[in-house]
């Protein structure tokens, strides 16, 4: 039945079935064929997959990313991190990384990370001289820090889906992901030095408190939603309601960038991208189900374990399953998918499933600068109108960097679990 399963959610995939989709009708295909669970309880148990008050943070995150994406937020911490970074050689490129980190602790996404600072920093580094591909890539790049730095949607996925606490997962995110982020400076000063792109003029201390004053609302909100969380005063779920509501009021009130006309399209956009992840969730929750029921978990962990037990073999080999499965897979669908039958793994090797959902995630937020899925790729391209083959070769230098981080995650833990 196992092999049935993935044969049948192999070959829509390969007829360029939707993931999701593909997901709920493998499942039914095969429960049918075994005829043991009704059609009524299937839709139950899609239904039960989504009745999560935990889940309910998804769309109130992604809505309060879409605020502060139209509210002028990137545009402010786009002109602070000028004032901080932009005199040093490829000041732009850093600028660009840097901008990337703050909005990571805003949006939660690692698309919308991309789409509001590129839609600022790509033409910019382009009118200052720089190559329009470099751009573009340090853009895409720094886009895959938005789902490491909390809050984090695929971090809320694994923690739902592993029982793990989304607290303790977003802590846990921290120091990769500056640490990510640091990396990819370094190679962009590199490259940036070599290639001759210029410094911009250094900023005076008074242009630095003024646009520190400017971007003070947008540096405060992960300020007030994390320490929220960590300082016990609310839940990530309804931190996420913080988060829209801080969001509402600084976008239309205070910067007044949000029109009263915008926000029925920001609504629909941000229903629009919940609705495609909450179905993904309730169709996977079949095909979860139906892994549980074969087994099939059990039966991939004693294979494993048969090839070795030592835990850095172990976890050698699943770094290498889910770059390969994030190249192919949406980051959602990848972690609802794979997580259930990785962290029996990795629980046998006694690897903290904290831990591992960091690593999990760092593994496939590579997925977003890697065709065929790639979703940073094309929003940067798009953004820069250039063809996708002329980043591929700009994009190797970060590519490779991404991945000797994920090595470094993997096997410092400290590096993940220093705040826990």
């Amino acid at each position: 039945m196992a092999w049935l399963l993935f044969g049948i959610l192999l070959l829509l995939f390969f007829i360029n079935i939707p993931i999701a989709v593909a997901l709920g009708l493998a499942s039914m295909i095969v429960l049918m064929i075994q005829d043991t669970v009704s059609l009524v309880a299937i839709i139950q148990k899609m239904f039960t997959a989504t009745d999560s008050f935990t889940l309910m943070a998804v769309p109130f995150f992604i809505l309060a990313g879409k605020l502060m994406e139209v509210g002028g937020i990137s545009k402010r911490l786009v002109d602070f991190a000028m004032t901080i970074v932009g005199r040093m050689h490829g000041g732009l490129a850093i600028v660009s990384v840097v901008t990337c980190m703050f909005f990571a602790a805003i949006s939660g996404s690692g698309a919308a990370t991309t789409a509001a600072v590129g839609a600022i920093m790509i033409p910019a580094m382009v009118s200052k001289g720089y190559d329009k591909s470099f751009s573009t890539a340090i853009q895409a790049a720094g886009g895959t820090i938005g789902v490491m730095i909390p809050p984090s949607v695929p971090m809320i996925l694994f923690g739902v889906i592993a029982g793990a606490s989304i607290s303790d997962l977003f802590i846990a995110g921290i120091l990769p992901g500056l640490f990510v982020g640091i990396s990819l400076i370094t190679v962009a000063y590199v490259i940036s030095r070599k290639n001759g792109y210029g410094k911009e003029e250094k900023s005076s201390i008074k242009e630095v408190f003024t646009s520190f004053n400017r971007a003070i609302l947008a540096i405060l909100m992960p300020v007030i939603i994390l320490g929220g969380i960590y300082g016990g005063v609310f839940t990530p779920t309804e931190a996420s309601v913080v988060a829209v509501v801080y969001g509402l009021i600084v976008g239309l009130f205070i910067y007044r960038e949000i029109k009263w006309k915008d926000i029925p399209e920001i609504f629909i956009q941000s229903a629009i991208t919940s609705a495609v992840i909450m179905f993904i969730i309730s169709c996977a929750s079949i095909f979860g189900f139906l892994l549980t029921r074969e087994q099939i978990p059990l039966q991939i962990t004693e294979a494993l374990l048969e090839i070795s037990s030592n835990p850095v073999i172990v976890l050698l080999i699943i770094n290498i399953i889910l770059l390969i499965v994030g190249t192919f897979l949406e980051t959602s669908a990848a972690i609802i998918i794979m997580a259930p039958i990785l962290i029996p793994v990795t629980t046998a090797v006694g690897i903290n499933p904290v831990h591992f959902g960091v690593i999990m995630v760092a593994n496939l937020a590579i997925g977003f600068i890697t065709p065929p899925v790639g979703i940073n790729l094309f929003v940067a391209s798009n953004i820069a109108n250039i063809r996708l083959e002329k980043i591929v070769r700009a994009i190797l230098p970060f590519l490779l960097m991404l991945i000797v981080d994920i090595i470094i995650i993997s096997f410092v833990p400290k590096l993940t679990l220093f705040f826990l």
